[in-house]
């Protein structure tokens, strides 16, 4: 079967690309001595997460509990939520701590007593690491304040839990405007959850830095000990614009077909949002659009003379910003989306591919595990 008698819009996935992206991460970080644990909810697919176990790495991370059971399910059996779980989740975390090894972080210290209380009470270990804002300003302890510290120092002497050492997500990156913007991004993290370490006195056995964009220069810095890339296993347009893949590294594409061509210069196509996103793309320069369509069937290279201008729910208006396309009614295109881990989550199943060969399809079982 070829990917042209698959019905239109679907994801492909091409299994050569994924299988290099996989190999290609997991030699970078061991050839460091550190450990690899990709975030999950890239691919979602307990399939690629074997995968992952399968090339070295150490486990996995799952953005929501519910993401977690799945692939506990699935037999992935050592699990890190980089995500704060509020002890109203108790029954589910004791649960899922008896099948597997798991790990989650805390960053408010009433929360963590709580969650000591709870686990002391059972006469239980939670597994916990802290979390640290090192300048995305999302979730984490502020290293720049005078009591960081002794928060650590608080928190690494609750009964009940124990501390594993520190975990941050440097998501600022993805606001890079060069290399090496990105490379001080990388640096600047490292040495925050180094100098915070080292201020606290409390072993840190662990420190777990996680973003595709700066994984290239978290593997040069010292002292970090796991790095959590979750969007290397597929990449996007974003982190091709970003330098951290080439368009022959996007093992991610969608499917699409021509319904109509109501102007010389536009292409209407049956991918509107509900599968390719309304997400923007971030890069080095402006990346304007809602994905890239790609040359040809092969993937190769991207078609500039074509703009994704605007989404509707099942429809994508293309202009045609230079000279004549070829995609006539009826005509198939690829298209490398703007950000991959939202359109895994969008679909029921993707369809590996070798090229323009179908190989099987393949569930993306943790879909719209949202709590």
């Amino acid at each position: 079967m070829r990917i042209t008698e698959i019905p239109t819009p679907a994801v492909l996935v091409d299994s050569s690309r994924l299988a290099a992206n996989l190999t290609r991460m997991q030699s970078a970080v061991s050839a460091r001595g550190m450990r690899l644990r990709p975030h999950a909810k890239t691919h979602k697919s307990p399939h690629v997460a074997r995968m992952q176990i399968g090339r070295g790495a150490a486990g996995i991370c799952c953005a929501k509990l519910g993401e977690a059971e799945v692939f506990a399910d699935e037999g992935i059996t050592d699990i890190r939520l980089p995500y704060p779980l509020h002890p109203v989740n108790a029954d589910r975390v004791f649960a899922l701590a008896d099948r597997i090894a798991l790990s989650f972080i805390v960053d408010d210290p009433a929360v963590a007593r709580a969650w000591s209380d709870r686990a002391h009470g059972r006469g239980r270990t939670l597994d916990v690491l802290v979390k640290v804002d090192v300048g995305f300003h999302r979730c984490g302890i502020d290293p720049g304040l005078p009591h960081a510290a002794e928060t650590l120092r608080t928190i690494s002497a609750l009964p009940g839990l124990r501390f594993r050492g520190l975990l941050s997500h440097a998501g600022h990156g993805y606001g890079a405007a060069s290399e090496l913007e990105m490379e001080g991004v990388a640096a600047a993290e490292a040495k925050l959850l180094r100098d915070l370490a080292s201020a606290s006195g409390v072993t840190c056995d662990e420190i777990s830095v996680g973003a595709t964009p700066t994984a290239r220069f978290s593997v040069q810095q010292h002292g970090i000990t796991e790095l959590r890339p979750g969007n290397y296993a597929y990449f996007d347009r974003t982190q091709v614009g970003l330098g951290a893949a080439t368009w022959n590294d996007c093992a991610l594409t969608v499917l699409a077909r021509v319904v109509s061509r109501p102007a010389r210069d536009r292409v209407i196509l049956d991918s509107g949002s509900k599968t390719l996103t309304n997400d923007g793309a971030r890069g080095f320069s402006a990346l304007p659009g809602y994905g890239v369509v790609m040359r040809d069937l092969a993937a190769a290279e991207p078609d500039l003379s074509l703009l994704i201008e605007r989404l509707s729910e099942e429809h994508a208006t293309v202009r045609v910003v230079e000279g004549e396309t070829t995609l006539v009614t009826g005509a198939l295109a690829r298209i490398v989306p703007n950000h991959s881990c939202v359109v895994s989550n969008l679909v029921d199943q993707v369809w590996l591919v070798d090229g323009e060969q179908v190989v099987e399809r393949m569930a993306v079982a943790a879909r719209g595990r949202i709590t």
